[in-house]
């Protein structure tokens, strides 16, 4: 297989190193990186022959001119990008005649998605999201042994409890994750493949509840076609349950299922070079797969929280309002 041609938006971000990684571990090349951040000496172990830039304009100057003075052009735009960035960078690489493959969430609001099927129609080129879960060995089988119960009982509706905490210091709500403008907030931020696995295995949203909104917590009730699903995501370190802080770990997370814990904590490091392996293929998760879980995150951004009514996850408890 020919060795396929890399950029990559975003390259001194958290989940940057995953697609370097990815692309690595595919055999391919990275011919070029962009970020305004210049530390960036991870590349050393990965691509180092490769060109950097820290301005745009000049990053873009280079993907012109490679694709005039070179037989092969860049194949991929890899962005890893602020998440409001990433409607303006998918549309530069669909537009520089190269496929994008973007970090979640694919966009901010889902009328970004309705313009860019117009752009890849107009360019025939391709944007692939990385939904993550859908490749879990775990969630898989979920999947599986949903759809066999479902077929058996379809009118079945299923009690889903959902909690996230991943601990974030006082930087989080100085950089751009803080900003809601600029990341949608905690549930588009830490959340968004969560809902992609949910709605993919459970069917269509019938009803959007959202019981807490803070800075640092969202929390909500998500009524699907065969589920209910109670969900707690939070950045805050205080919420995590004790026997969490006491084994000195910063970061939680449950998927229970009829009070059935889903594992899932493990596989998450090689789930990236997954999803490449996949793209590559021809497999890769589009615009259309994207477009239920950023309605969602959508929804919750603009829904106004109702406070501790009605069924609500129990860790709410844990927020004085």
């Amino acid at each position: 297989m020919d060795k396929k041609k890399f950029a990559l938006m975003g390259a001194a971000g958290y989940i940057a190193p995953r697609h370097m990684k990815a692309i690595m571990e595919t055999g391919n090349e990275l011919v070029v990186a962009l970020d305004p951040y210049d530390g960036i000496g991870i590349m050393d172990s990965h691509f180092p022959q490769a060109s950097f830039f820290t301005e745009f304009e000049r990053f873009d100057r280079f993907v012109d001119k490679y694709h005039r003075e070179h037989d092969k052009k860049i194949d991929y735009i890899s962005i890893c990008s602020p998440n409001y960035l990433h409607d303006s960078h998918i549309r530069f690489a669909l537009k520089s005649g190269c496929d994008a493959i973007c970090e979640k969430p694919l966009v901010l609001n889902p009328h970004n998605l309705d313009q860019l099927k117009v752009i890849e129609k107009e360019t025939d080129k391709k944007v692939n999201t990385i939904l993550q879960l859908r490749l879990h060995p775990s969630i898989i089988s979920l999947k599986e042994k949903v759809s066999k119960e479902l077929k058996k009982n379809p009118n079945k509706v299923y009690d889903i409890d959902l909690t996230y905490l991943t601990s974030r210091g006082k930087w989080y709500f100085i950089s751009w994750k803080g900003d809601e403008d600029k990341s949608g907030g905690i549930a588009s931020n830490i959340g968004v493949h969560f809902y992609d696995m949910l709605s993919w295995i459970f069917g269509e949203v019938k009803e959007n509840i959202v019981h807490v909104k803070t800075a640092d917590t969202n929390s909500g009730t998500l009524i699907l076609k065969n589920a209910n699903v109670n969900w707690f995501l939070s950045v805050n370190y205080n919420y995590l349950p004790k026997e969490i802080k006491e084994q000195g770990q910063t970061t939680y997370r449950s998927i229970t299922v009829e009070n059935e814990e889903i594992e899932f904590s493990g596989g998450f490091k090689d789930l990236h070079t997954r999803s490449y392996e996949e793209i590559l293929k021809g497999n890769g998760f589009g615009v259309d797969e994207a477009y239920k879980s950023i309605d969602i995150v959508s929804q919750i951004r603009n829904i106004e929280p109702i406070g501790l009514k009605g069924e609500y996850h129990p860790f709410c408890k844990k927020i004085i309002q």
